[in-house]
């Protein structure tokens, strides 16, 4: 290559204890290839060379017939441990791994050859970055064009490289994420899906999420770096933190103001910081959700300055909206699932006899879709005859009719049991008012099952009647032996409405007996027969720590894997051994309530001589729950005790909103807390039971044997 020698840039400052790669081209011995010595190459080649060293993108040129490269420092970065042997070598040669591949060589060889230039908008290619040692998919945007001397022959090929592999990566990330919002139904989920992936797409210090409260006020949740979040932390509703309407922390004032808000670098968070870790929050990015049915806002926080750049703030934007799509599908599901549960909730007893031999518990959980009312549904109640009627049936359907015509069944059963409780002739009377409400609703596709029964507690006996249910499940627990449980031999007999003739049987309910009533969503599920969850449920309520009722309820409804779509309703009946010592206590919405409820528990179970291991155990769980109660349902609760010879049983109730148990907040919004794992660590059963308004948390001691 003929020709004066170029003026070449100084270059630039060695990186990394390495010398730039402008220093080595100049120091580079070309004589030894064909090109020759640096000081006759053309200057078109010279202004080449001069254009790829000054660049801060990667570029390279690929010099002649054998493609020889010369290379800058952004494309020394790319090519990692092979810098700087590459240097002056063939392209072929030092990238025999990806030369072959389509798109590579054949592309850099095609220009040289016809000056024809090349654009590849995205290729993904194998690249070993300096110091890793491990092979990674990297993202490119490629460009060649030919080089040419001054008597315009083609003497190499430029190539311009950038590396797009975050960008494709935070593309992916979003549609990820798009497909996580897609499956949250409540604004508990969003909040979940949408912390988890912000603080890791963004590699963020703090994240949080607000929305309005509906009425007034706001509910902020947040997540830090660092924190300790395991699978059933994942499972829990977030850590909710309510504010006022005219709270002044970034995120409430963009979401009331619909205009996102950045700051590189100052303390945005310092006049209405919580703790420590809001104060060290330098730089912070706030955008409010684009929805009309629910405000709210995302923010995104680092403990040192950083820049938001305008391909961030776009990612941010496009995050948002798609929180905010989810967040008004969920406001809309749960504004539909509260209304249609309070409905299913109000047609079931809010209270259950308290006997002193006959302990009572029932549960009910909806389906998959949890938007809609079921005909599920269970009763107990005092016979005029001194014993106690129950009953569990299944209306079909999952609609407000559905739920309408079980509120129908149940009070005609109670009334027809208070007339004449044989249980045969309760379900004989039902089957004419079944087969009335079809002809009078034009269907005759009414479809109820029930079973009921009715407890001779004095005469040790319980007597039976089906229409189409499932047989009830006895647990028998002999004073010598191990617990076994048994389906009763209960004639089935047709659904309601179709000209049932029921039959009765009598069988033997013994001290220490547990009855079981549970509808078909307990133990049917796809794929699976209906002899295999039959057995589950069985298997598991013989091997229960206990007979307590309330804790079989939650056995059963977990005894049959995977997911059903139908609702689920369990009664259980207890015949004790001898009757239980209960009390409870009103727990106001007062900071000094858990300490309150600690005293109290532990006078009342010293009094009755309750082991200290067991006092210990119950005060510090019970303390706990009263304290999950009050921060997140913001209400009053009552706290029970029932005590029997063999288990102490405790239950928190609240009338808040929410229906899920939540780890209790123990210092500031940086801890989850430790409920739930105290509960899971230091009782022998716990289950959330929801009411006609609020939940009821519980667990189960066991009483060690004297």
């Amino acid at each position: 290559m003929p020709g004066t020698v170029g003026r070449v840039p100084m270059p630039p400052a060695p990186v990394s204890g390495q010398p730039a790669a402008a220093d080595l081209v100049l120091h580079h011995d070309w004589s030894r290839t064909p090109l020759g010595p640096w000081a006759g190459w053309d200057p078109s080649v010279h202004a080449a060379a001069e254009l790829v060293l000054a660049s801060p993108v990667p570029m390279a040129l690929t010099l002649g017939d054998d493609l020889l490269l010369l290379y800058n420092d952004g494309y020394a970065e790319l090519i990692g441990d092979k810098h700087p042997a590459a240097l002056g070598r063939p392209a072929a040669e030092m990238f025999p791994e990806i030369w072959h591949l389509p798109g590579i060589g054949e592309v850099v060889e095609h220009t040289y050859r016809t000056g024809e230039p090349f654009l590849e908008k995205e290729t993904t290619l194998p690249l070993l970055r300096r110091g890793s040692g491990v092979m990674e998919q990297a993202v490119f945007t490629r460009g060649y064009s030919a080089v040419r001397d001054s008597t315009g022959a083609i003497v190499g090929v430029l190539t311009v490289a950038a590396e797009t592999t975050q960008v494709a990566q935070q593309l992916q990330s979003l549609s990820d994420f798009a497909a996580a919002l897609a499956g949250t139904l409540t604004l508990d989920d969003v909040a979940r899906v949408a912390l988890r992936w912000a603080i890791t797409s963004f590699d963020a210090d703090r994240v949080a999420f607000a929305v309005d409260e509906g009425g007034g006020g706001w509910r902020i949740v947040r997540r830090l770096r660092g924190e300790l979040m395991d699978e059933a932390d994942e499972r829990l509703p977030p850590l909710w933190r309510r504010t006022p309407a005219d709270w002044g922390a970034p995120l409430v004032v963009a979401a009331r103001s619909g205009t996102p808000l950045f700051v590189e670098d100052d303390q945005p968070l310092a006049r209405t910081a919580v703790d420590r870790h809001d104060q060290k929050i330098r730089s912070l990015a706030t955008v409010p959700l684009r929805a009309s049915v629910v405000r709210g806002a995302l923010t995104v926080g680092y403990q040192r300055p950083h820049g938001w750049s305008a391909a961030e703030r776009a990612l941010l934007a496009a995050s948002v909206e798609l929180v905010g799509q989810a967040a008004e599908r969920a406001r809309r599901f749960e504004t539909q699932h509260g209304t249609a549960q309070l409905l299913q909730r109000s047609m079931l007893p809010e209270h259950l006899p308290d006997l002193p031999l006959l302990r009572i518990a029932a549960r009910y959980d909806p389906g998959v879709d949890g938007n809609a009312a079921g005909g599920d549904f269970y009763d107990a109640f005092l016979l005029p005859t001194g014993g106690l009627g129950i009953v569990l049936g299944d209306v079909a359907g999952h609609d407000v009719q559905a739920a309408a015509r079980m509120g129908q069944v149940r009070a005609a059963l109670r009334a027809l049991a208070l007339s004449d409780p044989r249980p045969d002739a309760v379900l004989a009377g039902l089957d004419r008012l079944v087969t009335s409400l079809g002809a009078e609703g034009g269907t005759y596709e009414l479809f109820v099952t029930v079973v009921f029964g009715v407890v001779d507690a004095d005469r040790h006996r319980l007597t039976l009647a089906s229409a189409g249910h499932p047989a009830p499940l006895i647990r028998r627990c002999p004073p010598d032996g191990e617990p076994t449980a048994e389906y009763l031999d209960v004639p089935t007999g047709a659904p309601l409405g179709l000209g049932c003739r029921p039959t009765t049987t009598t069988v033997r309910f013994a001290p220490g007996d547990t009855l079981l009533l549970f509808s078909d969503g307990v133990v049917e599920r796809r794929r699976q027969g209906l002899a295999a969850g039959l057995d589950a449920l069985a298997g598991a309520v013989a091997t229960a720590g206990s007979g307590d009722p309330r804790a079989l309820c939650a056995v059963a409804t977990a005894a049959v894997g995977g997911t059903t779509e139908d609702d689920v309703a369990v009664l259980a009946v207890e015949h004790a051994l001898r009757p239980s010592r209960s009390t409870s206590m009103e727990v106001p919405a007062e900071p000094t309530a858990p300490s309150r409820v600690r005293h109290w528990m532990t006078g009342q179970l010293t009094d009755w001589r309750v082991p200290e291991s067991v006092i210990g155990a119950a005060v510090l769980c019970t303390s706990e729950l009263t304290t999950n109660a009050l921060l997140h349902a913001g209400t009053a609760a009552r706290v029970e005790i029932d005590l029997s010879a063999e288990r102490l049983l405790v239950s928190v109730a609240d009338s808040g909103t929410r229906g899920t148990v939540t780890r209790a907040q123990t210092d500031t919004l940086s801890s989850r807390g430790r409920g739930l794992g105290l509960i899971e660590e230091l009782s022998d059963a716990w289950g959330t039971d929801p009411t006609v308004r609020g939940s009821t948390v519980w667990f189960e001691i066991l009483i060690p044997p004297e």
